[in-house]
């Protein structure tokens, strides 16, 4: 007679099971997880804005055995590729074997992540203090910037079209800039605001001197000096202004958190952290079966428009001019192909409970995420992936045993948020996120686990060699 099964384990058989990530890992993959997040944290130091992010890839890409597109050139397996856009995104591509036609697996992320962009006019003289006046990009808590130690990156494109590349702050020895903020003891009508105005936008004012020049008789003399030892330096006068790109970020460094050093904090986390380990598992590939294509994209923060955006026809027209090399059509490989949009989601955070349905959301130590749908409320602006395909990831996960969960962003009617993957699905692909979970999202200073970051780049490497 067969063995009665208890309540126990027939809930181990039949309920879904939850289990931290450091219960299911040994120790040799833990140090190697500890290995990975190393070159992750050296990442999100150096490639702080979206076009120093394209060059690290670029770098590292042609470190690889990548070499540009040339939509002109017959390509065979085993071929890597890539293509820079305007110096913000990059699409690299590594050739399988079977026909191209049969689809490639993408892989996509983005690398702008919120941040203060100087105006066009940006410097002023106020009550003997400069300023770079700001406009933020991205979803913000505008609050939470000011008192921060900013430094500043991007480049000026002078009168006589030259480029200057500005990094400041970043080094031992730089100064940094900051927004103020007025002390407790005199904020009684700023903290009746309501939460979204605590901190104006126009109040968002980078400080970046006030040492005046030398001279009784001029006007403006700390703006004036700021503009000389700025054209000593870089050759610059204020109208080069006008056709510069400035991006103030937080200027410390990626770090562990906690006692164990589980955790990392840092800035940028949505969404370089997808953006680098979904590059570094296609750097690695090898004889691939199917074509891998790893978009690493601009402009999400911002709604994803602009010829960097995923808005942009710049991934359809690459397909095209691929598929052109083999004789094919570009629609027929996009119609073949699958993507893991690679996107963060909402960690649930014990602090603030309320807004997340805890059954459904993803969390730390858990796994690389997969989220079936975005968008807000009536899932509005999302693709929504299909069982058929989540079936089929699922099974590409469980097989290769990467950790994963589900989740999504917060409970319905609270919130929501977007990601890039309607605009692939949008060009008839089977698409789903897949990411990493975030606490504090958007924030100066995120946070992840070292372990869901370590699952996504297992998730990337399983996905692309399926």
């Amino acid at each position: 007679m067969a063995k009665k099964e208890t309540a126990k384990d027939l809930k181990e058989k039949l309920f879904l099971q939850r289990k931290n990530a450091y219960l299911r890992m040994s120790e040799a993959e833990v140090g190697k997880c500890n290995k990975f997040c190393e070159g992750y944290k050296a990442f999100l130091d150096e490639a702080k804005t979206e076009r120093e992010a394209a060059g690290f890839i670029e770098r590292e890409a042609k470190k690889a055995g990548f070499v540009p597109f040339d939509k002109n050139k017959k390509y065979k397996a085993g071929d890597k590729v890539y293509l820079v856009n305007r110096e913000k995104a990059v699409i690299l591509a590594v050739i399988g074997k079977e026909p191209v036609e049969n689809g490639v697996n993408l892989v996509a992320a983005h690398i702008d992540s919120p941040r203060l962009d100087m105006k066009q006019n940006p410097m002023i003289e106020k009550d003997d203090v400069a300023y770079f006046k700001t406009h933020y990009y991205g979803g913000i808590k505008k609050y939470q910037w000011p008192t921060v130690p900013l430094s500043l990156h991007g480049v000026i494109i002078k009168a006589d079209n030259t480029k200057v590349v500005v990094r400041i702050g970043e080094d031992e020895g730089d100064p940094v800039f900051c927004v103020s903020d007025l002390l407790p003891h005199l904020a009684s009508a700023q903290m009746k605001r309501p939460s979204t105005e605590i901190v104006k936008g126009e109040e968002l004012n980078l400080i970046i001197g006030s040492r005046p020049f030398k001279d009784d008789e001029a006007s403006e003399r700390v703006k004036l000096n700021l503009l000389m030892l700025l054209n000593e330096k870089y050759g610059i006068t204020e109208e080069d202004f006008l056709s510069a790109e400035l991006e103030a970020v937080p200027a410390f460094k990626a770090c562990d958190i906690g006692f164990d050093r589980s955790l990392i904090g840092g800035y940028g986390q949505d969404d370089r952290v997808c953006a680098y380990t979904e590059l570094m598992a296609v750097l690695e590939a090898k004889a691939l079966r199917k074509t891998a294509v790893a978009i690493l994209t601009d402009k999400e923060e911002t709604g994803s428009d602009g010829n960097t955006g995923l808005r942009s026809a710049y991934l359809r027209y690459f397909i095209d001019d691929l598929a052109a090399s083999f004789g094919k059509e570009g629609r027929d490989v996009l119609s073949n192909s699958k993507c893991l949009s690679a996107d963060v989601n909402a960690a649930y955070d014990p602090t603030f409970p309320d807004v997340f349905e805890k059954n459904n959301a993803s969390v730390l130590n858990g796994g690389v995420c997969v989220t079936k749908y975005t968008g807000s409320r009536g899932k509005s602006g999302t693709s929504d992936a299909s069982a058929e395909f989540v079936g089929e990831v699922r099974a590409i996960l469980d097989k290769n045993k990467v950790i994963w969960q589900t989740g999504e962003l917060g409970k319905v009617d609270i919130g929501g948020g977007g990601t890039v993957a309607a605009y692939i699905a949008n060009l008839n692909v089977d698409t789903i996120d897949v990411g990493v979970p975030v606490m504090s999202m958007h924030a100066p200073f995120e946070i992840t686990a070292k372990t869901d970051v370590y699952a996504a780049y297992k998730a990337f490497e399983a996905f692309i060699n399926s």
